[in-house]
């Protein structure tokens, strides 16, 4: 089934279908599995050819994982000034188990280029006049492969299409569900689809079909949500999307790096059948293989020894050793050069992943060399701390609905965790000097380094500090 041929007898406009090309060309890279290069041919002699599987440094999921490491990790912290509105916030985000899908979905914005986050109210119960009685508060998480932007403005999305592949008694169906704006209200519509063999855009299924299997039993057709505001989060990588500067998805953090990953891999099953090729070899002439008994001289399983053939008349003794010379330096500085120049491309400095490194460092060394990684990191943050505000206010909004006493003007503080390229000692003591010349108030100090807002901390302070602010 191709969803695109679904979209264009359906009438909808998205984002053409090459991009998604794009999409999975990045995300074979970071499985390791890529069309026309992981498996290669080696010509054998006499027509025959062997396959071979290039091994592989990973480098596409490395770089993902480090780049997720480093944006959303366990010390980042969200806080919101109004209490009640701080906790309501944060049981929900740990029901849906945020942190460690935060994570994992940041790692797949880094090979996909964007994920989008879709709070909803599951198992909710409605009255006859749409009145929300009871329900509960999730998060689904989709990736670049399974988003389809209708219309955005500036780069932002505004409507969009999601998809939701499931399995039912081994047949495959999606369930299709589009945020599409009418009279300003954001409608949610729920379609679901049976990816019939030989079918190019699927077959639409009536609801009371679809209602029948256990995935779709609680979907609702439709959903009016009454608001102009969306209820999805779109989340990319802040980097311009030079494949296709006309939508607005993001891309990989290594899609500008392709021919070194290449390059990297080559170099590194060079490096492997270097090894494997140049293993130490012994020639033994016919006579030498057999006892005078009969029974073999050699072990049979042991690969190091060959015998020459019948008619070798070179005369260079009974045992000749061949011991290949291995080109270790010459791959190992070809590898390292490459992951400088991949680091490098990738907003990482160059040294990130060098290897051969001795000898401990300064914290402000650190910092010197992760400059260019720091200013990347920072500028992800800005989309990043975006998308989680976006997250937090849908929450709440969902959590009024659900008549939770909430504020939806509290102010939200996220802290990214900043420790492992910025030295936070050094600025943590600058922060103490400020506050001792006056130009720092003891509140602004604590709100800054124990996550409160200023409003709780100046509450927080001992008594006699409260009487010297």
């Amino acid at each position: 089934m191709n969803i695109f041929n679904y979209f264009k007898k359906a009438g909808i406009d998205t984002i053409d279908a090459s991009f998604y090309r794009k999409i999975a060309e990045w995300v074979s890279w970071y499985e390791g599995n890529v069309r026309n290069f992981s498996f290669y041919k080696v010509y054998g002699g006499r027509g025959t050819y062997k396959r071979c599987r290039r091994k592989s440094m990973g480098m596409a999921k490395k770089l993902s994982e480090d780049i997720a490491d480093l944006l959303l990790n366990e010390r980042v912290t969200i806080t919101l000034d109004d209490e009640a509105t701080h906790n309501f916030v944060h049981q929900i985000l740990d029901d849906n188990r945020f942190l460690v899908m935060g994570n994992d979905y940041q790692e797949r914005k880094a090979f996909t280029g964007t994920v989008a986050y879709i709070p909803y109210l599951d198992n909710a119960e409605i009255t006859e006049e749409g009145t929300v009685i009871s329900g509960k508060i999730s998060i689904n998480y989709v990736d670049a492969p399974n988003i389809f932007p209708v219309s955005w403005n500036n780069g932002k999305v505004t409507e969009c299409i999601f998809a939701f592949p499931h399995t039912v008694a081994r047949k495959k169906y999606v369930q299709l569900q589009s945020h599409l704006l009418e009279n300003g209200e954001y409608v949610i519509k729920n379609t679901v689809l049976r990816c019939d063999s030989g079918s190019q855009e699927g077959t639409e299924l009536p609801e009371k079909e679809w209602k029948q299997l256990k995935p779709f039993k609680e979907l609702a057709k439709e959903v009016r949500t009454g608001s102009s505001e969306a209820q999805f989060v779109i989340d990319r990588l802040n980097i311009t999307n030079n494949a296709d500067e006309n939508n607005p998805m993001g891309v990989a953090i290594f899609a500008n790096a392709i021919d070194t990953l290449k390059k990297l891999d080559i170099e590194y099953d060079s490096y492997c059948n270097e090894f494997e090729l140049g293993r130490k070899r012994i020639f033994v002439r016919p006579e030498m293989l057999t006892n005078a008994d009969g029974t073999p001289a050699f072990d049979p399983d042991d690969s190091v020894f060959y015998a020459l053939p019948e008619d070798d008349a070179n005369g260079e003794g009974l045992l000749k050793e061949i011991d290949m010379s291995l080109r270790a330096e010459q791959h190992s500085k070809a590898i390292n050069d490459d992951l400088n120049y991949l680091s490098l491309k990738c907003g990482f400095g160059t040294d990130r992943y060098q290897f051969g490194a001795t000898g401990a460092k300064t914290a402000t060394e650190i910092i010197s060399e992760n400059s260019d990684m720091y200013r990347m990191i920072k500028k992800h943050e800005i989309l990043l701390e975006d998308a989680l505000r976006q997250l937090i206010q849908i929450i709440i909004r969902l959590g009024m609905i659900l008549g939770n006493t909430l504020n939806p003007e509290c102010e939200i503080t996220i802290d990214f965790d900043d420790s492992i390229i910025e030295d936070k000692e050094t600025e943590r003591s600058r922060d103490r000097q400020d506050v001792s010349m006056g130009v720092m108030s003891l509140a602004e100090y604590r709100a800054k380094w124990y996550g409160e807002s200023e409003e709780d901390a100046a509450k927080n302070l001992p008594e006699q500090n409260q009487v010297m602010e």
